[in-house]
Parts: structure tokens; C-alpha cells; sequence
């Protein structure tokens, strides 16, 4: 079984940068395709950024291009998710998910096996 436990969230204006961090415990964090998703009050949960096991492949969100980085760092078992440029429609909870051993990443948050519990994030105009 995979826990996963997201820290550094907060609120921060518009413009302002956060690093999130996802940290797993369990399982073998370095099997594991990665996503970051987010979720606005009365919307759907949404696709951010995901990143292959081996740290290779990451593709993000058409929102989030050009402003939004994950990483992974498999020794510390932990992901990231550097947030540059905030803007206020950037505000959620934001969510890291793992997927089972040695898949590739998705898009699709029905992929994912593992979900963690999630980090406030609120960008002020």
C-alpha cells in the first residue's frame, strides 16, 4: 500500500511562486508514474502535470505550460510541483497520485491507484 502526504500549499498573490511536494512511503516510489491534479470548489478534479517513473517523461496541463514543472526525485521519494506565475484561477486543492508498477503516465485521473490528501492552494488577485 502507498500513502502519499502533499505539503506546501498556501496562500500567495497573484504572480507569486510555491513549490508542492509529494512524499510516498510504502511500496517502490521509483515504479510509479506520477500525477498532480487540482480541484476548484463545485468543478471536477482536474489534470495538472504527470512524470514517468524514471523521471524522463512529464507533460502538463495546456493551463499550466510554461509555468508549472514536476519533478521527481526517487532516492527522497518525492515529487514535486513548481508553481511560478500564480494566477488566481490557479486556486484548488491540489492532489498527487501514483499509478501502478512501471505503467506510463496519464492524463486521466481513473489511471491513478494512490491519492493523497490533498494541499490548499489560493492565489489572491
Amino acid at each position: 500500500q502507498v500513502q502519499l502526504v502533499e505539503s506546501g500549499g498556501g496562500l500567495v498573490q497573484a504572480g507569486d511562486s510555491l513549490r508542492l511536494s509529494c512524499a510516498a512511503s510504502g511500496g517502490t516510489f521509483s515504479r510509479y508514474a506520477m500525477g498532480w491534479f487540482r480541484q476548484a470548489p463545485g468543478k471536477e478534479r482536474e489534470f495538472v502535470a504527470a512524470i514517468s517513473w524514471s523521471g524522463t517523461i512529464t507533460f502538463s496541463a495546456d493551463s499550466v505550460k510554461g509555468r508549472f514543472t514536476i519533478s521527481r526525485d526517487n532516492a527522497k521519494k518525492t515529487v514535486y510541483l513548481q508553481m511560478n506565475s500564480l494566477k488566481p484561477e490557479d486556486t484548488a486543492v491540489y492532489y498527487c497520485a501514483a499509478t501502478a508498477t512501471y505503467t506510463s503516465p496519464s492524463s486521466a485521473k481513473d489511471w491513478y491507484h494512490y491519492w493523497g490528501q490533498g494541499t490548499q492552494v489560493t492565489v489572491s488577485s
